[in-house]
């Protein structure tokens, strides 16, 4: 365990100085504790734990977006969105926001993000504005937005298969609390940004007078393409019901795609951010680590010691416990090892009001660093593609004070419908 933490907080450390890659002190991490944690974490222990769902889902999203991106398509939904929004840097922020949560609700945030990120870099050039504040803003709207769903933020995900809970028991008892901090979160962060928001007359006006359509460069590639990724997106919603994984849908969209494309493969391959994947790899091993090892779990041990058996100490402390732990490690390995603690606190089984206190921790807690969630992770490695990297402090700088808010509402929220 010692090799596991000490491991983690120094890589910690060293992505936060941003002065080696992320991706080279993850990998070096990982094998680190492969290396020197003897029989308790070995090579089959460590590629159990790397989560081959996300990995799939985000390489399947990774070439759907690049095929589709080279249509043009993408260009033509950021003049749109100027267009729409007038170049009214608070209709745009809330534009940008809303769809994020929104689909990140009924997709799921991680596939919103790949989505979405490439339309803003897009529309910020054709306003000539700083694409990272609306970036940020997006994936903390993705993180709030996914909340809302069983199927929008892993944590639900997990939460349900551990429960049995239904789709629309998390709508009834979670989409409330999302709506209001949402606006809440949204609105705070439109004033904190919005000095590097300001769009000149001229870019107003030369975004309105573009004409969308002639955005698109290939005509031919979009008929093929498009409709593949409209389909995938489809799946999505379906997946359930269907009974396939998410990176089953992302994967077979990326190889119809791949088959009907006339781009090069080895072009399209490319595209893939394997700085992004293999990140996620190394960090799965490390936070692997800290789960077999038992690290996680005397944090959550220490929940249910600090709360003394009292319901009302419980609810919230399951809250806070959650998003701090989240927002440190990872909220899909913390919401693993919090499953069989919220059901010991949660006694006779009949009381979900603990798990509605679990997911909300655990999914708001993923905005307060760029480790903490998927999206993030996700986010910050198309930035840095794009060459404009978000960096460990400048995320965490915006990520801290947002989930903190996040958890204040989230607390209140809890207190007045399943305590008072």
């Amino acid at each position: 365990m010692a090799v596991a933490v000490a491991t983690f907080l120094i890589a910690l450390a060293l992505i936060a100085s941003e002065k080696i890659h992320r991706t080279k002190v993850a990998l070096l991490g990982a094998a680190v504790v492969v290396l020197f944690t003897g029989e308790a974490y070995d090579q089959e222990h460590a590629v159990e734990a790397i989560d081959f769902n996300t990995i799939g889902l985000l390489a399947g999203m990774m070439i759907l977006v690049y095929i589709t991106q080279q249509t043009g398509v993408y260009d033509y939904i950021a003049v749109r969105a100027g267009q729409l929004s007038r170049g009214k840097p608070f209709l745009v922020v809330l534009y940008m926001a809303g769809t994020t949560a929104l689909l990140s609700a009924f997709l799921d945030n991680l596939t919103t993000i790949l989505l979405v990120v490439p339309v803003t870099f897009l529309l910020a050039d054709a306003l000539d504005i700083d694409p990272i504040p609306l970036i940020i803003i997006e994936v903390i709207a993705s993180n709030i937005g996914g909340t809302a769903t069983l199927i929008g933020d892993p944590p639900n995900i997990i939460i349900a298969g551990a429960t049995g809970l239904s789709f629309n028991s998390f709508i009834v008892n979670l989409a409330p609390a999302v709506v209001v901090t949402l606006a809440v979160i949204v609105g705070a962060l439109y004033f904190a940004f919005r000095s590097r928001l300001q769009i000149e007359d001229r870019n107003r006006d030369a975004v309105l007078e573009l004409d969308a359509r002639a955005s698109i460069r290939d005509w031919d590639e979009l008929r093929r393409s498009v409709p593949v990724l409209l389909l995938t997106i489809l799946a999505f919603f379906a997946h359930q019901a269907l009974h396939i994984e998410p990176a089953t849908v992302a994967l077979t969209g990326a190889a119809v795609a791949l088959l009907v494309t006339r781009l090069d493969l080895e072009d399209v391959l490319a595209g893939i951010e394997w700085p992004t994947l293999f990140f996620f790899v190394a960090l799965f091993v490390i936070v692997g680590a800290l789960e077999e090892t038992g690290a996680i779990d005397e944090v959550a041990q220490a929940t249910q010691d600090l709360t003394g058996g009292d319901r009302v100490a419980e609810l919230l402390g399951i809250v806070w416990i959650a998003g701090i732990g989240s927002g440190v490690v990872d909220n899909i390995p913390f919401t693993t090892a919090m499953i069989p603690v919220v059901e010991s606190l949660q006694g006779d089984g009949l009381d979900d009001a603990y798990w509605w206190a679990l997911a909300l921790g655990a999914c708001f807690g993923g905005n307060a660093t760029i480790i903490a969630a998927a999206a993030n992770v996700a986010a910050a490695g198309l930035a840095e593609r794009a060459g404009r990297p978000i960096g460990f402090m400048r995320f965490l700088a915006v990520g801290v004070p947002a989930t903190l808010a996040s958890l204040v509402l989230a607390t209140a929220y809890v207190a007045l419908r399943y305590i008072a």
